[in-house]
């Protein structure tokens, strides 16, 4: 399975300096026909490029270290572990918009767990990056099965695309749907359905 690296694809030689970032900014906002200079838009490109470091600090997060820290001490369990409702903001590479929904992560532990928080903070790590949702549910799959060397993992996400609810076909509304099943997940029918099964079940009232 190929994990992508957890650090930017650029060096700290070629990444462009705070000031060139907030440069770019100043020249989309010349470009979409305002005055960069005013008073409302003069410290926005401080802002985006801050707003750009919250979007986008999965770039820093190494997902396999995320893993590393496992239990063994569980007593024998060996059913489904399922972190469900993990919500989510990322951005779609292709127009840069906003991708916000959910993501239900699964797996059937083999002599060991991970902290559940682990879980959520590696949907994060994925998720604050440039992304297609395909792409970052095999992701999360691929990941824990290779560092946690499950029986099976099962990874569905739940998104709302705002490249096509604000713009082009405008469909609000629309969730797109995508999952990973990796090991019995795939090839047991029996466990898929348990799987299915815990998903419906309403969570308990606080």
């Amino acid at each position: 399975m190929n994990i992508p690296p957890a650090q930017s694809v650029l060096t700290a030689a070629t990444r462009p300096s705070r000031e060139e970032a907030e440069e770019a900014v100043r020249t989309l906002l010349r470009w979409a026909g305002d005055d960069p200079a005013r008073e409302g838009l003069a410290a926005t490109p401080g802002r985006v490029v801050r707003a750009y470091e919250e979007y986008f600090r999965g770039y820093a997060e190494d997902p396999v270290r995320l893993l590393e820290t496992t239990f063994e001490e569980t007593d024998g369990y060996d059913e489904i572990v399922l972190l469900r409702d993990i919500r989510f903001e990322s951005t779609c590479e292709h127009h840069m918009a906003p991708i916000i929904g959910q993501a239900h992560v699964a797996y059937l532990p083999h002599r060991r767990v991970v902290g559940i928080s682990k879980l959520a903070r590696l949907v994060d790590a994925y998720a604050k990056r440039l992304q297609i949702q395909e792409k970052m549910t095999a992701q999360i799959a691929n990941t824990i099965a290779e560092v946690l060397q499950p029986r099976g993992v099962a990874v569905i996400v739940e998104a709302q695309h705002q490249c096509m609810t604000t713009r082009g076909v405008h469909k609000p509304g629309s969730m797109l749907v995508t999952s990973r099943m990796l090991g019995a997940f795939r090839d047991s029918p029996e466990t898929r359905r348990e799987l299915m099964a815990m998903l419906r079940t309403a969570p308990a009232a606080a």
